[in-house]
């Protein structure tokens, strides 16, 4: 049988037809191996403590393992610099963060990247507020002890870092009392937690989760926020506007999932199906049994979509802004 030169281009053809349907189910298939996370904090935190047990629900929805990196550093600067500029966009890589604290550093410290044309956060996983708190033996009973002893001598307090909703309520308490708080950042929840357990610090001010996860070794004194879902954990603790009087905003943190924009673009089906798949691990019972298990107050829970998240991270920026003189003024010790 002869080969003729239009045979020869037909089967050419066939072939390149081939070739672009196998490219396209393989892109079809999302995704098509592990996961790889960037925490923007220390090791043993409690974004660690609520991603893997969140990611090993996930992972079976999604058929793909995860694995985590951890790159604290700058209030968070250094993993999500390392995430924006050194990871592949294939929606492969994901970072969860903080966007309290992380969008109040971008703010303050204007990295080179940019939100949300770099990245996007659309599953937020908790509403974490703010809260002073002392070890338990501390001869601070109250919070008006607290003020009252800050009128007299600046009083050191510990906190996981400077750009933080947490940092905001304290130097915004003094501000409005006529009190001195000396801010001394320790590099995440933990150490902060054993400075205070220490003494190092006079108090300490956290996301009121991870306080309560050691409530046997703290006493909260006051909650920046309207309300105290935790009264029943922390006897009673008031608010920080009730018991003092104040007009602080409410101040907490919300740790979510985020992507590289220029994956949701191009892949909007994959995305959809993230986002779907995301909501889902959410309301599900294993994954609130396991972090229930691992120490996480399941009370704080609460979904945040990608359009919730963009409000929440947008409004961290203009509280930044509006509180920028005092988190970016020199504190006297």
């Amino acid at each position: 049988m002869s080969i003729t030169r239009r045979s020869t281009l037909q089967g050419i053809a066939a072939l390149g037809s081939l070739a672009v349907a196998g490219r396209a189910g393989a892109q079809a298939k999302y995704p098509s191996r592990k996961i790889s996370v960037i925490i923007p904090t220390g090791q043993g935190g409690g974004a660690e403590r609520l991603a893997r047990p969140f990611a090993a629900q996930w992972s079976k929805v999604l058929g793909q393992p995860f694995e985590f990196e951890f790159h604290p550093g700058a209030a968070g600067q250094v993993g999500y610099t390392l995430f924006v500029q050194k990871r592949e966009r294939d929606g492969h890589s994901m970072l969860f963060g903080n966007m309290g604290p992380e969008m109040i550093m971008y703010a303050l410290q204007k990295p080179a990247y940019k939100f949300p044309d770099d990245y996007v956060y659309f599953c937020g996983t908790d509403a974490d507020d703010s809260c002073v708190f002392v070890r338990k033996d501390s001869p601070f009973k109250k919070l008006e002890e607290v003020v009252d002893a800050a009128k007299k001598r600046p009083l050191n307090t510990a906190t996981s870092r400077i750009p933080h909703p947490a940092s905001i309520g304290i130097l915004e308490l003094g501000r409005q009392t006529n009190s001195r708080f000396n801010l001394i950042p320790f590099g995440g929840g933990n150490p902060t937690q054993v400075a205070v357990l220490s003494g190092e610090t006079d108090i300490g001010v956290l996301p009121i989760t991870g306080v309560v996860r050691l409530g046997d070794k703290f006493r909260v004194l006051g909650v920046f926020n309207k309300e105290n879902i935790f009264a029943e954990e922390t006897a009673n603790a008031p608010t920080v506007n009730k018991a003092l009087g104040t007009k602080i905003p409410d101040l907490q943190s919300t740790r979510s999932w985020a992507i590289h924009s220029e994956f949701i673009a191009k892949n909007p089906e994959a995305f959809a199906m993230l986002e779907r798949t995301a909501k889902q691990v959410m309301s599900d019972k294993a994954f609130r049994e396991t972090a229930a298990k691992g120490g996480e107050a399941v009370k704080s829970f609460k979904y945040y979509s990608r359009q919730e998240c963009t409000e929440y991270a947008q409004s961290m920026i203009k509280l930044a802004e509006e509180f920028r003189p005092v988190l970016t003024a020199k504190r006297k010790k």
